[in-house]
């Protein structure tokens, strides 16, 4: 039964790890990976002398700390509001609506994006004119952008995350409820003793998952929704974006895996420094991952 998944983490996550001799050496189709000449740590000088390498670093972490961060209480809140429906049908109406846009594409997102913000004819921008307002060049506006991301982020990718915590609180044992209520514990009460301690552990298994890929930037949602603008990159720029278009200049992947690397080994350094964080907070002294 679980030789498939085997297969398929050998196969797709494990012999691709042979790859990272790729960021040491000066690689060239012809020689292949191991025929390729060493260059030691030359290829890493590529983005840690660039000028740009702390602006898209802090963007990096900015904006995946917002994401997470607002992802997290967002995801947690509509949760607990959903499960306070009684009527079935009612509630798997909402969590269709919910959940529908994470199957959307960012392609096809970025085109709603550009219906709304558009500066002649975009919906917000016409509102705007009709309440008397000016109109706001979204797309000149770097300020604007990170919370932009944030709501479209929100409104795409809230739907998965409730249904993660849905299936949390479902298995709470209803004890407890009967046990609070007999003790006279309004709704709230329950809510704050009873059904968040007990979401603890999921919100931070999903939490130091989520820091683990926190040097990542989400480039399908970024190059999708910002594409090439030189005017937002100020505030939109994240690492993962800047190495694409070094690739496309230069068609170094040397210099792309030295990156990759990097971003992995700090990933590594953030779930291990979370996950011992959590253990020292936790009461039983005891890590979520180990």
């Amino acid at each position: 039964m679980a030789l498939p998944g085997i297969l398929f983490f050998f196969i797709f996550s494990y012999l691709p790890m042979f790859g990272v001799v790729i960021a040491f050496k000066d690689y060239n189709f012809a020689d292949g990976i191991f025929g390729s000449p060493w260059t030691g740590f030359n290829n890493f000088e590529f983005f840690f002398t660039s000028p740009d390498l702390f602006r898209v670093t802090y963007n990096t972490l900015f904006l995946n700390a917002l994401f997470i961060g607002c992802g997290t209480f967002v995801a947690v809140l509509t949760a607990i509001l959903l499960s306070e429906i009684r009527s079935r049908i009612g509630a798997r109406i909402f969590q269709t609506f919910i959940f529908f846009p994470y199957f959307i594409s960012w392609i096809v997102v970025s085109l709603f994006l550009g219906t709304f913000l558009a500066t002649e004819k975009g919906i917000i921008n016409q509102l705007l004119v009709e309440f008397g307002l000016s109109r706001v060049e979204f797309m000149n506006r770097p300020g604007l952008w990170p919370a932009i991301l944030v709501l479209v982020y929100l409104w795409k990718t809230t739907g998965y995350g409730v249904v993660i915590y849905l299936a949390a609180i479902a298995g709470i044992n209803p004890e407890y409820y009967e046990a609070a209520r007999i003790d006279g514990a309004n709704r709230l009460q329950q809510i704050m003793r009873i059904l968040l301690p007990q979401l603890r552990p999921t919100i931070l298994v999903l939490l130091i998952l989520a820091v683990g890929r926190i040097f990542y930037g989400d480039f399908g949602m970024i190059y999708a929704l910002v594409g090439d603008n030189g005017q937002l990159y100020p505030t939109t720029d994240v690492i993962d974006t800047y190495v694409f278009r070094s690739m496309r200049t230069l068609g170094d992947m040397g210099m792309t895996s030295a990156v990759g690397l990097y971003q992995s080994l700090m990933g590594l350094l953030m779930v291990v420094a979370a996950n011992w964080l959590s253990k020292k907070l936790s009461d039983e002294n005891k890590g979520v991952l180990y």
